[in-house]
């Protein structure tokens, strides 16, 4: 490697997500914007807990979380993963149907890094996507042993 060029960033992209048509428009999204991260789902907030709690997601990880899911919805997840030591860094994009101001202000009030409503999954949807994959090439994470 040459002094100009950077390390690859190997960031995870943690998708919590019930809805699978949601899901497959990120990942295509994704695809067409060539963001080949790695790519890791679950589909409520307990999923998610146990495979953050088992080690299944290897750091640095950034979540996309939608707020209305079965079992634990987006705000509890927040809540239990500000209140656990080992997860409480986890930056948190919320990505979801809810333009509820209420759901904006709990969501931020947990440190979310950003709030978007996916209104569509056309040019908008790309941008969102797009402006994701500028963060993480752009902010410097911590590399965990």
């Amino acid at each position: 490697m040459n002094g100009c060029e950077l390390p690859h960033k190997h960031v995870t992209i943690f998708i919590i997500d019930d809805d699978d048509v949601d899901v497959i428009g990120i990942e295509r999204a994704l695809k067409k914007l060539k963001i080949a991260n790695p790519t890791v789902r679950a589909r409520d907030g307990i999923e998610a807990l146990d495979l953050l709690h088992k080690k299944a997601i290897p750091k640095p990880f950034i979540i996309l979380l939608d707020i209305n899911m079965p079992r634990m919805g987006g705000i509890e997840f927040l809540k239990a993963i500000r209140a656990d030591d080992s997860l409480s860094d986890s930056v948190v994009f919320m990505l979801t149907t809810s333009s509820d101001d209420q759901d904006k202000i709990l969501a931020y009030k947990k440190n979310v890094a950003g709030y978007m409503v996916k209104k569509q999954v056309g040019e908008s949807f790309l941008n969102i996507v797009d402006m994701l994959g500028h963060y993480w090439r752009v902010v410097e994470l911590p590399v965990y042993e």
